[in-house]
């Protein structure tokens, strides 16, 4: 059973930073994209950004966010760097099938999902 286990959530204030960390288990992911996703109280899932196997990312991150993985330990990241109140959301790690093909940034693009981390940002 495939599995992504997202961690580095917390309530922070304004300007300060997190990480995000998504394991994978149960199987690699080596060959898939991993992105992450975003939901705030009320709001429709966002994509942020997702990275390939070959490294290739997709999506417009705000200069403040980075994504990368480690394919050797089947790890996602998102450092986050200068956060705002309005970055405050659950946010999800999921991954797409095997060789996904063109630049998967719908929700439907990707059947595997964890369960999210929640990070809260005061001003």
């Amino acid at each position: 059973q495939a599995q992504l286990v997202e961690s580095g959530g917390g309530s922070v204030q304004a300007g300060d930073s997190l990480k995000l960390s998504c394991v994978a288990s149960g199987r690699t992911f080596r060959s898939s994209y991993m992105g992450w996703f975003r939901q705030a109280a009320g709001a429709e899932r966002e994509f942020l950004a997702a990275i390939s196997w070959t490294g290739e990312t997709i999506g417009s991150l705000n200069g403040r966010f980075s994504i990368s993985r480690d394919n050797a330990n089947n790890e996602l990241y998102l450092q986050m760097t200068d956060l705002k109140p309005e970055d405050t959301a659950l946010y999800y790690c999921a991954a797409t099938h095997p060789y996904a093909r063109g630049r998967p940034s719908r929700r439907n693009d990707y059947p595997h999902w964890g369960q999210g981390t929640q990070v809260t940002v005061s001003s």
